[in-house]
């Protein structure tokens, strides 16, 4: 089993940026890829970006492409979304997930989620 807690949400203006934590414990992360997706009031959950946890390899949705940055850092079995140039349409509850063996923006192919982390952006 795998816990995930994120951190780092909050309010910021437009142009503005904010960086995202994922915490891990439980089970060792070795070939797991770790992902953020968003989730808009009346929306979907959205993908955002993914990582390979070993490799490094990443991923991003176009809509935050050349904007925001995933990394993980595997001391720590944190990841982290540094979200640059930030947008009103960027508001959205975030929330950090894991999955075994699997690699892309899917949600349902993830298997365990955080709680989620708030953030707003005004314009």
């Amino acid at each position: 089993q795998v816990q995930l807690v994120e951190s780092g949400g909050g309010l910021v203006q437009a142009g503005g940026s904010l960086r995202l934590s994922c915490a891990a414990s439980g089970r060792t992360f070795s070939g797991s890829t770790m992902g953020w997706f968003r989730q808009a009031p009346g929306k979907e959950r959205e993908f955002v970006a993914a990582v390979t946890w070993s490799g490094g390899s990443t991923y991003y949705s176009d809509s935050v492409k050349g904007r925001f940055t995933i990394s993980r850092e595997k001391v720590k079995n944190t990841g982290y979304l540094q979200m640059n140039s930030l947008k009103p349409e960027d508001t959205a509850l975030y929330y950090c997930a894991a999955a075994r063996a699997y690699w892309g923006p899917s949600r349902d192919r993830y298997d365990y989620w955080g709680q989620g982390t708030q953030v707003t952006v005004s314009s």
